[in-house]
């Protein structure tokens, strides 16, 4: 689920103008839709990763987000490094928290999945997808480091935003 398309449909652009409780909304939407579609094709729940942007705001508000679409139903929710508020990852101007804090971030994520999992059962939890825009500001070895330090931390994937 895409926070630059919760983000158009009403009429914003992609620049964290969204609040956390809309994009919630819109995780249990999108999630009762799929449910749905599964349910008339008798297949297994049909998986979908949100955008958790930066996390809307510090590590105790991103262990928020990530229990948030957790309990609305995402499989997988993506954090990113960019300072708050962000801007969309395929646009100019971007700019990243340093890497210290953004390690602090992803490990605010893993922490809150395995949170999740305690309470609900081991594999409940959303995977965590952690996401670096530093590529464009602090170069492809930055980029690389970054992505290293969080799978360290615990995500489960990396995406190096280009």
């Amino acid at each position: 689920m895409t926070g630059f398309g919760v983000s158009a449909a009403r009429g914003y652009p992609d620049t964290q103008l969204v609040s956390y409780r809309e994009m919630v909304d819109s995780c249990s939407m999108v999630s009762e839709a799929l449910g749905g579609a599964a349910l008339e094709l008798g297949t297994d729940p049909i998986p979908c990763i949100a955008d958790g942007d930066t996390g809307y705001g510090n590590a105790m508000n991103c262990k928020r987000t990530v229990q948030g679409y957790g309990r609305a139903g995402m499989a997988g929710i993506m954090i990113e490094d960019q300072v708050s508020p962000k801007r969309c990852g395929h646009v100019a101007g971007k700019s990243v928290i340093s890497f210290e804090e953004a390690v602090m971030r992803v490990k605010a994520a893993c922490d809150a999945r395995d949170e999740y999992e305690a309470l609900n059962g081991e594999g409940t939890g959303p995977l965590i997808l952690a996401r670096t825009d530093s590529l464009v500001t602090d170069g492809f070895e930055d980029a690389i480091q970054r992505c290293l330090a969080f799978r360290e931390v615990g995500c489960d994937m990396t995406f190096l935003e280009a």
